[in-house]
């Protein structure tokens, strides 16, 4: 399951030239608090509320990977004796666990100059012309059907080549077929996923 970080555009912007995030949260660092505050999916826009509500500046909604990471994340309670918890990130964050950069509207967008917003990217952002179009929520589940596709694509295919090589040999055909299949899936499954993130 991702984690997610609320960041200012300028420091993400400073750890993709640096190839490492080290803002704990607003205003202070990773050395002075020993972790990079984190939340879970259901926790992020409290955080926002409560912690970056007066931001004026853009913020982008860093989605991570724990499986990219190379530092423990260990879940902690918010306060002594509270029993909600959230990740924290004990090291360096690298920008290439980072599967997303996702822009947040300025909750004093109506006060503030406008600033161009971010589109999410791999590890990166981009600026674009407009706001973005899409709710957080809607994107999430949009990337899910996406990933569930391209899984699909891969099983389909193994199953092709299953039915091709039983049908050249009868003698461990359907089972080598089937591997080679799943092989030319996965590497279909992964130009498409590229292709779609702008990777190249």
């Amino acid at each position: 399951m991702p984690i997610f970080h609320l960041a200012l555009l300028h420091d993400w912007e400073v750890a993709q030239r640096a190839g490492s995030y080290t803002v704990s949260t607003r205003g202070r660092s990773l050395a002075d608090v020993g972790f990079i505050h984190a939340s879970r999916a259901d926790q992020w826009t409290g955080v926002r509320d409560r912690f970056y509500a007066d931001v004026t500046e853009p913020m982008v909604l860093l989605q991570i990977d724990p499986a990219l990471l190379d530092v423990p994340v260990v879940e902690e309670a918010a306060e002594p004796g509270s029993d909600v918890t959230f990740p924290h990130i004990y090291g360096p964050l690298p920008v290439g666990a980072v599967v997303k950069a996702i822009p947040l509207p300025s909750s004093t967008a109506a006060t503030s100059p406008a600033v161009p917003p971010v589109v999410p990217g791999p590890a990166a952002t981009r600026p674009v012309g407009g706001p973005p179009a899409e709710s957080f929520s809607r994107l999430y589940f949009r990337e899910m059907f996406v990933n569930v596709a391209l899984l699909c694509v891969v099983i389909a295919v193994g199953l092709l080549g299953a039915v091709v090589g039983h049908a050249v040999s009868d003698d461990g055909g359907r089972g080598i077929g089937g591997l080679a299949g799943i092989a030319v899936g996965i590497a279909a499954a992964v130009l498409l996923f590229r292709r779609r993130h702008g990777e190249p």
